[in-house]
Parts: structure tokens; sequence; C-alpha cells
């Protein structure tokens, strides 16, 4: 036995030797890595950082990309096609989700809805109107919109000129949104409540 402990304990010692010298340099390690970020703050936070802005903008500016092309930046060439038309670009939600119906929607469904010769003349009138009114206010929204858009690219724009084009362009925003919105309201003076309950079921709401 204690032949067999001696030849045991040579193999034991180089061990726990290995093991603190192995300590003792992963020690010195991590005071040289903390030494460097200490002398060298920024090194690795840069270079994260560097990595990361290199992905960032990409990414935040995707939506945009090639919208620098457009002829007015804030309106898309549908959104011009559909103001000049008198569409009406879902500016009377409030109406039509809360029980106003729609001239142009209720000519759609004119037969589910059983019109009325009468209603559906009224209601074609309607329709007519609205799309006039649209149509020329919409005009003066995407005036409005290409006079505020010159400002920035002409590099004209300064507080004054600023705050003269946007209120421009969100009274003629305005008008145009009333416009869509009084046609809504005088729908219902030609619908039933039956129609107009009927309209909202066959419509979703």
């Amino acid at each position: 036995m204690p032949a067999s402990r001696a030849r045991r304990r040579p193999e034991a010692i180089p061990m726990r030797k290995t093991a603190s010298l192995f300590v003792v340099a992963m020690g010195l390690a991590g005071a040289s890595q903390l030494a460097h970020a200490q002398h060298h703050p920024h090194h690795g936070s840069a270079a994260h950082r560097h990595g990361h802005d290199q992905a960032e903008p990409t990414t935040r500016s995707a939506p945009y990309a090639g919208m620098q092309a457009r002829d007015i930046k804030a309106l898309s060439e549908r959104q011009v096609a559909d103001l000049r038309a008198g569409r009406g670009m879902s500016l009377a939600l409030p109406a039509e989700l809360n029980g106003y119906p729609g001239p142009a929607h209720v000519l759609e469904l004119a037969e589910e809805l059983g019109l009325s010769p009468a209603q559906r003349e009224g209601t074609q009138a309607l329709f007519e109107a609205m799309r006039r009114e649209a149509s020329t206010l919409g005009e003066e929204l995407i005036a409005a919109e290409r006079e505020l858009d010159s400002l920035f690219r002409e590099r004209r724009a300064g507080a004054e000129s600023l705050a003269s084009a946007t209120s421009k362009a969100a009274a003629a925003q305005g008008r145009l949104r009333e416009a869509h919105l009084r046609y809504h309201l005088a729908m219902v003076d030609l619908l039933t409540p039956e129609q107009i309950a009927e309209y909202n079921r066959l419509r979703g709401y």
C-alpha cells in the first residue's frame, strides 16, 4: 500500500501544478484583455457599432427607397391619380364605419339593398357631385403638396415659408375630407334604417 501511494503521488502533483498554471494563464489573459480595454475603451464597441451601422441604415431607409424619384415626394403616383379622380382614399372612414354609407358603395350594392328607382337616381347624383367636388379639391391638395415639396427641393424652406406651405396643404386636405364626409351624411337621408343595417352587414361591419 505505501508503495502504491508513492506511485500515485508523483502523477497527482503535476496535475495540480498544471491546473494551477492553467488558472494563472487564464487570469493573465483576462488581465491583459482588461488592460487593453482600459487603454482602448472604444475599440470593441466601435467595431460593433461599425458593423451595426452597416446594416441598420439599410433597414431604416428601406421604406423610403425609390421615393426620391417621385415628382411630389409625399404623394405616390397612385395617390395623385386617386386625388384627381375624386376617389375616397379612406378619408371618410369616420362616417363609413359608424353607419353612414358612401354613395359609391351604395351603388355597388344597389341590387342587394333593393334601391328604388328614386333612390338609385338620387345616389347616382350624389356620387357624381362628390366625384366632381373631390376631384377639384384633390387638385388643390396636389398643388399645395407640390409647393411644399419645392421649398425643400430648391432649398428655399424657412420658418415662415414652411408654416405657410404646411398650413395651406393641411387646409386643402381638410376641405377634401369634409367633402367626402358630407356626401356620406347626405346618403343617409336617401336610405331606410333597414337598408343602412343591410349595407353594414354586407360591408362586414
